[in-house]
């Protein structure tokens, strides 16, 4: 409990920021300029590809906030630092407000590795210390748009799998106060492949 009381107080402390970043956002302007983006992400936001993530319904603080990361090298892509580099912040935040704006697209998840993977995230691995995913991220994957945790529900079990990874090991650093990349890191392989699997099904 403690563990996860500490995650949500960061969390909170890095909203205000989050939120300005996305403020005054204009959904049209956004549709207009997410031409490029369109190419990986899909027109909506709901990418083909599972290496990509699906962008549409996911809070625009949170959209921003990885736009700006990418924009400073706060977070590393070789295809989406090049991107965000000359985007300003009112294009970040009318990107975020249009992606946001888009249904997503309800995802699939293979049913021989959900119920481990629904027991680590609503309990996590008490054994290993591993937090529970719905501690931060919500029962059903919506996410904290308050604390700027994002929508998970849906999301491509590809896309998750490789972000755990990365956080693990060490190649994302962008996450506040390491909450990330501190329970990544006590993860298993069939841990984090179990949980992206169920994320991936989650409405």
């Amino acid at each position: 409990m403690k563990k996860v009381l500490t995650f949500v107080l960061t969390g909170l402390a890095i909203s205000v920021a989050a939120s300005a970043w996305a403020e005054g956002g204009n959904a049209e302007a956004g549709k207009t300029k997410s031409a490029t983006c369109a190419a990986c992400h899909g027109a909506d936001g709901n990418s083909v590809n599972p290496e990509w993530p699906k962008l549409a319904g996911q809070h625009p603080s949170y959209i921003a906030k990885q736009l700006a990361n990418f924009k400073e090298d706060a977070r590393v892509n070789p295809s989406m630092s090049p991107m965000a580099k000359p985007l300003s912040e009112q294009d970040m935040a009318d990107l975020a407000a249009y992606f946001s704006s888009q249904a997503a697209k309800p995802g699939e998840a293979d049913q021989t590795k959900v119920a481990l993977g629904e027991q680590m995230y609503k309990g996590g691995n008490n054994a290993t210390g591993v937090a529970a995913c719905a501690a931060c991220h919500g029962p059903t994957g919506a996410g904290n748009p308050a604390s700027n945790f994002p929508a998970l529900n849906g999301q491509h079990a590809t896309y998750i799998k490789n972000q755990l990874n990365a956080f693990r090991k060490g190649e994302r650093a962008n996450d506040a106060g390491k909450m990330m990349r501190n329970v990544a890191a006590k993860m298993t392989d069939a841990e984090i492949e179990a949980v992206a699997e169920y994320i991936a099904g989650l409405k």
